[in-house]
């Protein structure tokens, strides 16, 4: 990660891989890739303003309620990203940004929102951040690796 200091309210992390950020990008923005490494969506486009599902694979099952909020191909993307069980619905912000890295790119993700005044947003951004770093971030690499071969 950059030598900033870390926002308590985010789970920010950093991924590097050996593909340039075109390749990452489409991981990132294409239906039948996001549904490898991240979960099914309905109705996602790559564009400001459009909303879509995340359906979530959990017990019970989950679907996450987004909305597009930045495009900038191979730079940037951010999606709102709503809880949908809630009560009241849980809202944070999703961003990736790519850095062309040599010959690769650095992933910078930072799902931020979460009230750590609040017990279950502190637990819930805990979570996120195991959930992220563990298998999210680690399943994306693999599907980038896969578009090169």
């Amino acid at each position: 990660m950059f030598d900033t200091e870390r926002d308590p309210t985010a789970v920010e992390l950093d991924l590097f891989v050996p593909q340039v950020p075109s390749t990452v990008w489409r991981a990132l923005t294409e239906p039948s890739l996001i549904r490898r490494w991240l979960a099914r969506s309905t109705g996602f486009v790559a564009e400001v303003g459009a909303t879509f599902i995340l359906e979530i694979p959990a017990d019970p099952p989950a679907e996450i309620s987004c909305q597009v909020l930045t495009v900038e191909p191979d730079r940037r993307f951010t999606h709102s990203y709503t809880d949908l069980r809630g009560d009241p619905p849980a809202r944070w912000n999703v961003d990736w940004s790519l850095h062309r890295e040599g010959s690769g790119t650095r992933i910078l993700l930072t799902h931020g929102g979460f009230d750590i005044h609040q017990r279950q947003q502190r637990m819930a951004r805990n979570a996120a951040e195991r959930g992220w770093n563990n298998t999210v971030l680690p399943k994306l690499a693999e599907v980038v690796r896969d578009l090169e071969t």
